[in-house]
């Protein structure tokens, strides 16, 4: 085996039980044998070079490529060994820190998203076959963090509990305009509109998105209040009383958050109220995954709280609540992770094994940054005014238990229904 390899996986992995069969073919044993064992296999020496330099983003490439395997184990497994000795103080070795910090010099380069830029990095990922979705959402394709105010529910009931919590701190009124930033497939626009009578425009960059999304209107004959458009926010005109954004910060990069904030203050009238959903870290700026940035979602970031709200300070705009979701992403990743394995022979025919391999990768590591590692769920509540607002957060509890109550979900149902 590469004696670089050696010494990183030797330094990094103190405790856990990690076999690594290099490409001679001699088998290397690391940690104190606890724990579930992992066993790679390395086919090729080019790999075992890579992996020693850029472990980050060469293991998971050689899985892509087919020149790593798991004898036991899976990702998940490995990235959790990882992450584990991370933590416990076995910490980054040279080669990593070295990498990390190049990349965080040049991580605002990387963030450049013009609007043409951040179509062609939406298109990338959000224009893949919808096929491919089906295969792991849930019915209303919801591909954000879900709300689990219960563990042992199902995906679909925490992605319609993420609606109901979105919507209650959104203080809706019949009649208002809402403005959708990164409307996805349409969902949360569709439950927003019936409701609570409110119209909405939703935005995306994505064309195959867009489709469905108009398709879902037309067919539930919700095409008279809510609307869905290929558009950039930055282009948009007002005013809107209110705005929704989920999932969708992680692709505006920090070079462009004052504008960003600085948008959605000019598009929200003087009553406004926004909620922000988005991924974000506990442990300060930091720099993307570069695997995720490469191959996932080009031009993406995920912010830390001290990054972001400056950034609406300076807008103007006022923090009126802020959420930290624990957790959440990790469970709803579980389930994503688990459904893509269960429909993983689809995968390869809609595409190809390489592309099944990026994706399961991409599937395990994420779930294990948000259980073992600094990544939660934020969720903003931003208004222009101090009065806006209910003095007391127990509008938001009510309006959800109404939601959710038997004899309303009679009358309205979720969009995933």
């Amino acid at each position: 085996m590469n004696r670089l390899l050696a010494n990183l996986a030797a330094h990094l992995v103190r405790t856990g039980n990690l076999t690594i069969t290099g490409a001679d073919g001699a088998v290397h044993n690391f940690g104190d044998g606890s724990g579930e064992p992992v066993h790679v296999i390395i086919h090729t020496r080019r790999a075992e070079r890579a992996i020693a330099f850029d472990p980050m983003l060469a293991v998971p490439e050689a899985y892509m490529d087919g020149a790593l395997d798991f004898e036991k184990g899976d990702p998940l497994a490995l990235v959790k060994l990882t992450y584990e000795n991370m933590e416990a103080g076995g910490g980054e070795v040279l080669a990593m820190k070295l990498g990390e910090g190049l990349r965080f010099l040049f991580r605002r380069l990387h963030q450049f998203n013009p609007a043409k830029r951040s179509r062609r990095n939406v298109q990338r990922h959000y224009d893949l076959s919808g096929e491919l979705y089906r295969l792991f959402l849930d019915e209303d394709m919801q591909y954000s963090c879900a709300y689990f105010p219960a563990p042992d529910i199902s995906l679909e009931e925490a992605q319609r509990a993420k609606k109901r919590h979105i919507a209650a701190k959104l203080a809706l009124g019949p009649g208002q305009r809402v403005l959708d930033i990164g409307s996805g497939w349409g969902g949360m626009g569709l439950y927003l509109a019936r409701q609570f009578d409110v119209d909405v425009l939703g935005v995306t960059l994505s064309q195959e998105q867009h489709t469905v999304s108009q398709e879902r209107a037309r067919k539930e004959a919700l095409a008279g209040k809510a609307r869905f458009e290929i558009a950039d926010y930055r282009a948009l005109s007002g005013p809107f009383n209110r705005i929704v954004s989920v999932g969708m910060f992680e692709h505006v990069g920090i070079n462009h958050y004052r504008t960003f904030f600085d948008k959605c203050a000019q598009l929200m009238s003087d009553d406004g109220v926004m909620l922000l959903h988005t991924i974000g870290r506990t442990s300060g700026p930091s720099v993307t995954n570069a695997f995720i940035r490469k191959y996932i979602f080009p031009g993406g970031y995920i912010p830390s709280l001290s990054e972001i709200l400056p950034a609406i300070e300076k807008s103007g705009l006022i923090v009126t609540d802020v959420e930290v979701l624990r957790l959440h992403y990790a469970e709803t990743l579980k389930n994503w992770r688990e459904r893509f394995m269960a429909n993983r022979d689809k995968a390869v025919e809609i595409y190809d094994e390489r592309f099944a391999r990026m994706w399961e990768f991409y599937l395990a590591g994420s779930e294990a940054s948000f259980r073992w590692q600094d990544m939660v769920n934020f969720q903003i509540q931003i208004a222009k005014k101090r009065d806006t607002l209910p003095l007391t957060r127990d509008y938001m509890g009510e309006t959800e238990k109404r939601l959710a109550a038997p004899a309303r979900a009679k009358t309205f149902t979720d969009a995933a229904e």
